[in-house]
């Protein structure tokens, strides 16, 4: 047994602690500020490190500055991960004021949010009483460790003094635009005036309308993760295996009107700013890839007996000639409208079905194809043909228009549906003298691309030749700019890049289409269905003709508190605790 004392922590840290409270020995002094001749800051550096003279002439130490992930105070005290994370950047904080930096190490609480929320209905008591009682203990544990953190730059969110910034920042973004010709955000009011100036007389709600559809905060009906038990949108990272990571209810996938950020208006500009950060090569090669800048067109398909026209956008405008049919989303818009009679519980259920996975399960997790046909047809702009419609779950409604004119001779994931539901595929795209090995039931062998009808001649290993069936082995995807169309008309025998510039200005003279750009990229949703958050410095109106509109607190309103409640779980019907809010 070992003679060695323990470390008398119960004596030692609380002196150290004691006296690093009394000195402040951790704070962050600003310019100008008057530092005490006894602090250990004054002592390093000299009591006139901080005046004005000094900083201007660049005297003053260097700054560091070191934030943390301000913790939930969610519980009734902290886990056992929280001290790990602390701990490594106090060692750095420490490190650096080693090394004679004045280091600002501020610690603070994310204290809205649905954990918040979802511990005080657990115990009854308002969300601000148990907040404020869980900050008390969590400051007390983490003061007990000893980290060094500077206790005058305490902030908590729900401060009403915190949160009227974050307030205050929504409504700069509210009242801005994003101007393309001067690639930045401008004033909404200018907006305005250039609007009045082009259409005279125009009526109050069109010229809202007009200024709602350019603001970079504004209301959009967005599919999102619904509970119905927490009455709230839950983020895709809270959803796990289609329920909620706080108590493990069901998640539906459900459309509702959201606040969104119009991020996507500076795609280009993110782009073109990678260049001049300091950041490695694969890390902008992972933003790039994040934006998602794609060229191609936007084809308007008819929807056959319908005045209603399908709107999609495709990198690959050269594949219109093979496009067989056509897929929405289960959301889209036009599903309920053009569903025949005979189709509709099909679709009905294949559509309560899909709200229940998440974008993940959908696209890059799903490895079995499903959908369900909806009964209508659409008319192929290029050569007339009637195509099916069908909906399935790997096409999402939020990105793109929801849509996709389905190419299978040339997309994997078109060419996998298309075999499991027996659709026609047609090759277009060629490779002149390019040999593709493939594996086949009689063995693996070459498939010769060498014709412009697209006629397909498998070369075994032995040699023999066989023609290949009406329906491909795989989708012909590996395509470079030497590739040809066929079975194309007007496009026959041209490159792909020949051939996208040639439909494109064909699509604009027919009013089918237009070139345009799209990106991966996508507005951000804002949400705010729970009770326990800043809420949103806007007011809802109704004019004289009933429409609902919205418009702007003044800054001077500010901060604005959340309702006083005295219930905030949500209600019976599933409508979020704000719902009980009479004003």
């Amino acid at each position: 047994m070992s003679s060695r004392r323990q470390y008398p922590f119960h004596l030692i840290e609380p002196k150290w602690q004691q006296r690093w409270e009394a000195e402040q020995t951790f704070r962050a002094w600003n310019p100008g500020e008057a530092l005490p001749a006894a602090h250990p800051f004054a002592q390093r550096h000299g009591a006139e490190a901080m005046e004005k003279s000094a900083v201007a002439q660049g005297k003053a130490p260097p700054k560091f500055y070191i934030l943390d992930m301000f913790p939930y105070p969610s519980g009734a005290g902290l886990h056992v991960g929280h001290p790990e994370g602390y701990t490594a950047t106090d060692i750095l904080a420490r490190w650096r004021r080693a090394l004679g930096f004045n280091v600002l190490h501020p610690m603070g609480w994310d204290s809205f949010g649905l954990p918040a929320e979802q511990y005080a209905v657990k115990t009854g008591q308002h969300p601000r009483v148990t907040t404020e009682e869980n900050i008390r203990n969590f400051t007390r544990q983490i003061r007990s460790i000893g980290f060094s953190y500077d206790w005058t730059r305490e902030v908590a969110t729900t401060d009403p003094e915190y949160f009227r910034w974050t307030q205050w920042i929504f409504l700069q973004i509210y009242n801005s635009y994003f101007d393309a010709e001067k690639n930045c955000a401008r004033p909404i009011s200018e907006l305005i005036i250039i609007r009045k100036s082009q259409i005279i007389n125009e009526s109050e709600a069109d010229l809202r309308a007009y200024i709602d559809s350019r603001r970079l905060a504004y209301v959009s009906e967005a599919p999102v993760n619904w509970c119905p038990e927490l009455g709230t949108v839950l983020a895709n990272e809270e959803v796990i295996d289609g329920k909620s990571e706080v108590g493990g209810f069901p998640v539906i996938r459900k459309p509702m009107r959201q606040w969104m950020l119009r991020i996507t208006a500076f795609a280009e500009r993110l782009l073109a700013d990678l260049n001049t950060i300091d950041w490695s090569d694969s890390l902008k090669e992972m933003q790039r890839n994040w934006i998602g800048r794609s060229e191609g067109a936007e084809v308007d398909f008819q929807v056959d007996g319908h005045a209603a026209k399908i709107r999609v956008f495709t990198t690959r405008p050269d594949t219109l000639f093979g496009a067989t049919y056509m897929v929405l989303s289960p959301e889209h818009r036009l599903v309920a409208e053009i569903t025949t009679t005979a189709q509709r519980d099909g679709v009905k259920q294949y559509q309560e079905s899909a709200t229940t996975k998440s974008d993940l399960e959908r696209t890059e997790l799903a490895k079995e194809k499903s959908g369900v046909f909806t009964g209508a047809y659409a008319i192929n702009p290029v050569n007339g043909e009637r195509i099916p419609i069908w909906i399935a779950d790997y096409v999402l409604a939020s990105y793109g228009t929801g849509a996709i004119m389905a190419v299978p001779a040339h997309d994997e994931r078109d060419w996998e549906f298309a075999k499991k539901f027996g659709l026609l595929v047609r090759s277009v795209i060629y490779a002149p003298q390019r040999k593709v090995s493939i594996r086949t039931p009689d063995g693996e062998g070459v498939l010769l691309k060498t014709k412009a009808t697209g006629e397909r001649t498998l070369v075994l290993r032995d040699g023999s030749e066989r023609a290949m069936g009406d329906f491909p082995e795989e989708a012909f995807v590996d395509c470079d700019d030497s590739c040809k169309c066929c079975n194309s008309d007007f496009l026959d025998e041209l490159t792909a890049p020949e051939a996208k510039k040639k439909i494109a200005r064909w699509l604009e003279q027919k009013g089918l289409g237009k070139k345009t750009i799209n990106y991966k990229l996508r507005d951000w949703l804002f949400s705010r269905q729970r009770y326990w958050g800043e809420p949103f410095p806007i007011v809802w109106k109704r004019d004289a003709s009933g429409n609902l509109f919205h418009e702007p607190l003044p800054e001077s309103a500010l901060p604005l508190l959340p309702p006083a409640l005295d219930d905030y779980k949500p209600t019976a019907d599933g409508q979020p605790p704000l719902a009980r809010a009479k004003d």
